[in-house]
């Protein structure tokens, strides 16, 4: 995903202003008062799927409010969908309040006003989904304003780990394929609203499956340290190492694993496009820091040498070797 901006990289007693600056006078036009400016953090990262924006965000805790001022600036008709991945939310749109958590996602109007209470650090995807597309795909009676979708099982859980996919793998596809991805999100979408799969749960016991993705997408973020360890990805998501390996439990891999994983996967894919890097820097790029151990590794996982990969991928499909 393309960062939009980060204040990572800011001084502390600058961070705040140049959000409210950067981003919420510009990217969303809203306003937005802190609990704690002077500890502010965040982020925006974005990628588009056709007519559907998918951000991954993080916000420390604040108050963000979407007036009549805002809305006449405002040059599009559309709903937001978001899916924490931690963190509390409330969305008071119509009269009403909408909790949103790791358990529960909520959809609103982005063309009426609202308000939105962060109670705590909060991080996740946000969806900026056009009205008229949207809207097309429900009976006229049924057609969503403010609503809940139960994140934790059937059509809801499916549609976060859809979007989930989007944001990991998104970045590798041609824009008619990232396209049509984004219509099938919407049918996803709407079929989870659609479902009424009863009760939504209001606490975030459920949501370990959730917290792994988070933990994962952090993870796939930083790759590139060739230092990080576990203790250190604990550290770094707020949680306990044992809480890290318990979230791990349910996969087929540990923590461990995983990593080690995904790199691999990673630079085999950087390998297989052919860009030009060395198969070295590649290796270095996602966090080996010894050329044999990675040949090794890599060997070992796909059942060919990094070399023999990259002249695999430069064959001519359907062509044959000498001999």
């Amino acid at each position: 995903m393309e960062l939009v901006f980060d204040t990572g990289a800011l001084d502390p007693g600058a961070r705040y202003m140049a959000w409210r600056e950067a981003i919420c006078d510009v990217y969303v036009n809203v306003d937005v008062k802190a609990t704690r400016p002077e500890e502010y953090k965040g982020f925006i990262r974005e990628a588009h799927f056709g007519k559907i924006a998918l951000t991954d965000i993080f916000l420390s805790e604040q108050r963000i409010r979407r007036n009549r001022r805002h809305i006449s600036r405002l040059d599009k008709d559309c709903y937001y969908l978001q899916f924490l991945h931690h963190g509390t939310l409330r969305v008071l749109q119509h009269g009403g309040e909408h909790l949103s958590n790791p358990a529960r996602g909520a959809i609103f109007s982005a063309t009426e006003q609202y308000e939105l209470q962060c109670h705590g650090d909060v991080r996740s995807f946000y969806l900026e989904i056009p009205r008229d597309d949207f809207a097309g795909r429900f009976p006229k009676d049924r057609i969503p304003i403010a609503e809940i979708i139960n994140t934790t099982n059937g059509m809801g859980r499916i549609a976060v780990e859809f979007c989930a996919m989007l944001a990991s793998e998104g970045a590798q596809l041609g824009a008619d394929t990232r396209s049509r991805l984004g219509d099938q999100l919407l049918d996803i979408l709407a079929l989870t609203l659609l479902s009424g799969e009863g009760d939504v749960p209001e606490s975030e016991s459920a949501t370990g499956t959730l917290r792994l993705r988070a933990l994962q997408q952090w993870i796939d973020a930083h790759l590139g340290d060739a230092d990080m360890t576990l203790e250190r990805i604990a550290h770094a998501n707020n949680m306990s190492l044992r809480t890290l390996h318990l979230l791990f439990e349910p996969c087929e891999m540990s923590a461990s694993e995983w990593i080690w994983h995904r790199r691999l996967q990673h630079c085999h894919d950087a390998i297989v496009k052919g860009d030009g890097r060395s198969i070295t820097s590649i290796a270095f790029e996602h966090g080996f820091n010894s050329s044999a151990h990675f040949s090794t590794m890599f060997r070992r996982k796909f059942g060919l040498s990094p070399r023999e990969m990259a002249r695999t991928a430069l064959r001519p499909a359907g062509g044959r070797g000498k001999g």
